[in-house]
């Protein structure tokens, strides 16, 4: 099966945001502001206390909002309530950011994951992703989650967020075989991914050339933010997860 939307339109990483304009990542306004454009919009999910998907990209609360602590210790209800440093707007659901784009543009969700073998975030949003008509894909650095909704049949574009090496701060939680399988993708048996999401950092890399010009991959990468970036991402990539803009 293959679905050419998602590499169709430049995408929009965490959507258009701008803080100088009063847009934050992740947020209606960006959201808007990409669909106004015509660009795909990217996004990412933490899990609340009570189980909900929420679109934010960090664990913590303090870099964006008025508020400390880990996104999983809030509900949902919450975390809405919650004011950004610099919006008026409040954290939104998955399922509010679907509502919002009602299948204009498509959406690349990047499911967040502390290697730790808990799937409710990935099964919310599933649960999410089925009730939604629109074009939208699940992307993950964990392969265990795509792994976990391969396996439950999810009828959506699975991918996987990867990179050369991970032996940076935000990998300090994964065993050294955890990191061996993602820099090796030796999970491929298992995810079986439908598209790559890779670092325009680490471009070129056999990893990515190969699954695109062996599997026909579609390969998007991120975040593309130079024009050195854009060189690399034109010679080696299908579409650019920018941020700025992309021309």
């Amino acid at each position: 099966m293959t679905w050419d939307w998602l590499t169709a339109r430049p995408i929009a990483h965490r959507g258009l945001h701008d803080v100088r304009a009063g847009r934050v990542e992740n947020t209606l306004g960006a959201a808007r502001a990409a669909i106004a454009s015509g660009f795909a919009v990217e996004c990412d999910i933490q899990l609340s206390s009570d189980g909900e998907a929420m679109v934010f990209h960090d664990k913590t609360l303090e870099r964006l909002l008025k508020a400390e602590g880990a996104v999983g210790e809030w509900t949902a209800d919450a975390l809405r309530a919650l004011a950004f440093r610099d919006s008026p707007e409040h954290m939104l659901t998955l399922g509010e950011l679907l509502a919002l784009l009602a299948g204009r543009v498509p959406l690349i969700c990047e499911i967040k994951s502390r290697f730790d073998g808990d799937m409710r975030l990935a099964q919310r949003a599933a649960e999410v992703a089925g009730g939604y008509a629109g074009p939208l894909a699940l992307k993950s650095f964990d392969p265990d989650v795509i792994a976990h909704l391969r396996e439950a049949r999810v009828e959506r574009p699975l991918g996987i967020v990867a990179e050369a090496s991970y032996d940076n701060v935000d990998f300090n939680d994964l065993s050294e075989e955890q990191k061996q399988t993602c820099a090796a993708f030796l999970h491929y048996p298992r995810t079986r991914p439908d598209f790559l999401s890779w670092s325009v950092a680490d471009l070129p890399h056999p990893t990515p050339a190969l699954l695109r010009a062996l599997r026909e991959l579609p390969v998007m990468v991120w975040t593309v933010r130079t024009l050195e970036d854009k060189r690399r991402a034109a010679l080696w990539a299908d579409q650019v997860v920018f941020e700025g803009t992309p021309d």
